[in-house]
């Protein structure tokens, strides 16, 4: 579900964390239905992000807890940090775990150890 903050982080001028999952929420129960979700807000993320100009980019975000605010700053700061950093460090997470299951490892910033040179 992390592709989908790009939309929201672009698309709102902020978020409540009290209001995070609605009510009911069912998070995807098969492996397919993960991917279809991921390439969905893969998809939303992309189409966001096309053609976004720098007044809407550097346009002030915040993250509330109900009345809240918990901080405020430019989106553009929001992708990076919030975002895009937080992906990198779950696709970090995955690979450990991957590796702990003796799953072979894509290359992800060249060969890895489970691809021949």
């Amino acid at each position: 579900e992390l592709p989908h903050w790009v939309s929201v982080t672009i698309g709102q001028d902020g978020f409540d964390m009290s209001t995070a999952r609605p009510e009911g929420y069912q998070p995807p129960a098969t492996r397919d239905a993960v991917l279809a979700l991921f390439d969905a807000n893969t998809a939303a993320a992309r189409a966001a992000l096309a053609g976004l100009g720098d007044g809407e980019i550097m346009a002030p975000w915040s993250l509330f807890q109900g009345k809240q605010t918990l901080f405020t700053m430019p989106k553009a700061a929001v992708l990076r940090t919030f975002v895009f950093n937080h992906m990198v460090h779950h696709r970090g997470q995955l690979s450990v775990y991957l590796r702990m299951h003796d799953v072979p490892l894509p290359s992800m910033y060249g060969p890895s150890a489970d691809e021949a040179i």
